[in-house]
């Protein structure tokens, strides 16, 4: 409680803006670089597919950077690996634009989401460091504002850097991106765990935490569930360039455009959730973002199949993508709320699933070549689906819990 008083006295501003970039930023080295995936494909003579596992490293990458970085943070503080990563991050990015080879662009790839993941995960345990309970989820809708401006703004600009050059201004602009957000880092964000805070031991001392997080079964819950609604959006990620572009004739422009569309609905549901928290039980909230991923991807397999015009396949996109607004603020909050002595390896773990998850569906997604989606319409409705079975069968509802209580 201290340490969020004085950042509040301090700089609350700056320290939203900052956490909240940071949980963009990682997933920024993709919302950026949609656009230019055929490009990239034509410019390296390389497959769809093959393209597609660049965006497989850069999952991976962030997947095993939250795993590696969570619990670092818990161990020497958050601000230290941070900026170690910020570092690595706008010198792989900068590498990226240069290379003119597919197989050194997927190890820089890797390592863009690997150092890009440090952000995602100790921005979300500094948060757990100064809130909780409903708190958390208020202030991750806070951050949901400030993170939902990426993926509007990043096709946008990926569009436009394209419309004035080719796809290695994309990397280009990571790169200063990555510097400037380490000035920031630098310049405003205060350490939010104290030495006494921290785990003892040596580096392998925080890792012990994983077990016992992952014998917590309604932990699990949490972590599944949006780990699989949050795989659904990154099937669309890695699909939605090509399906919409090659087989409906967008632009890079209008693609841009209609994912910047996505975002505004994943802003709109964030600051939904945050209005109704006070009101209605977080468990609610996240089985209602569920069965709306579950509708959307129904639709958008229903598209696929019966090849039914353009304007249903925004549909069920905007429906599914923006669902992401009220189950990942609730999903991350609930997870979280037993978690404040392994807050770095709990944001881990609830940041690393659906990383695997994304980094096993980009190449999945593609799988028919690139004038069918019907293979992502699948996998997006299988993962919903099992969304739905988790969070049905490994949560309790509260009224569950006051039962459960009131007999023991």
């Amino acid at each position: 409680m201290s340490t969020t008083i004085a950042i509040e006295k301090k700089t609350t501003f700056w320290v939203v803006i900052i956490l909240g970039s940071l949980t963009a930023f990682g997933p920024l080295c993709m919302d950026l670089y949609l656009p230019a995936l055929p490009m990239v494909a034509n410019d390296l003579h390389t497959s769809t597919s093959v393209t597609q596992f660049s965006m497989t490293a850069c999952f991976i990458g962030l997947a095993i950077g939250q795993l590696f970085f969570g619990p670092l943070s818990d161990l020497s503080g958050r601000k230290k690996p941070l900026i170690s990563a910020l570092i690595l991050f706008a010198l792989a990015s900068f590498l990226c634009g240069l290379t003119s080879s597919i197989v050194i662009h997927l190890i820089l790839r890797f390592m863009q989401g690997f150092t890009g993941a440090a952000g995602i995960v100790i921005a979300k345990a500094a948060a757990r460091d100064l809130y909780s309970g409903k708190e958390l989820t208020k202030f991750m809708t806070i951050l949901g504002l400030v993170n939902g401006i990426a993926p509007i703004a990043a096709p946008l600009l990926g569009g436009f850097l394209l419309a004035v050059g080719d796809w290695h201004f994309v990397f280009y602009t990571l790169s200063l991106g990555g510097t400037l957000l380490l000035i920031g880092v630098l310049w405003q964000l205060p350490e939010t765990l104290h030495l006494q805070e921290r785990t003892g031991g040596s580096f392998f001392t925080p890792f012990k935490a994983f077990p016992i997080i992952i014998k917590d079964k309604e932990f699990m819950g949490y972590s599944l569930t949006q780990s699989f609604i949050l795989t659904c959006m990154f099937g669309y990620i890695a699909a939605s360039p090509f399906v919409l572009q090659k087989m409906y004739g967008l632009s890079p422009q209008w693609f841009s455009a209609s994912f910047a569309l996505n975002g505004i609905g994943i802003v709109l549901m964030t600051q939904l959730t945050g209005r109704l928290v006070g009101k209605y039980d977080e468990r609610t909230i996240l089985k209602f973002g569920v069965w709306q991923a579950t509708i959307g991807c129904l639709l958008l397999l229903l598209v696929a199949v019966f090849k039914w015009p353009l304007i249903m396949i925004l549909l069920g996109f905007f429906i599914t993508v923006s669902s992401v607004g009220l189950v990942g603020p609730t999903g991350f909050s609930l997870g979280m709320q037993n978690q404040g002595q392994h807050a770095g390896s709990a944001s881990a773990m609830l940041g690393l699933l659906p990383f695997v998850g994304g980094s096993i569906v980009s190449p999945l997604v593609g799988i028919a070549g690139e004038l069918t989606a019907v293979p992502m319409a699948i996998v997006m409705f299988v993962c919903a689906l099992m969304a739905l079975v988790i969070n049905s069968t490994m949560i309790k509802s509260e009224s569950n819990k006051k039962k459960n209580t009131a007999a023991a």
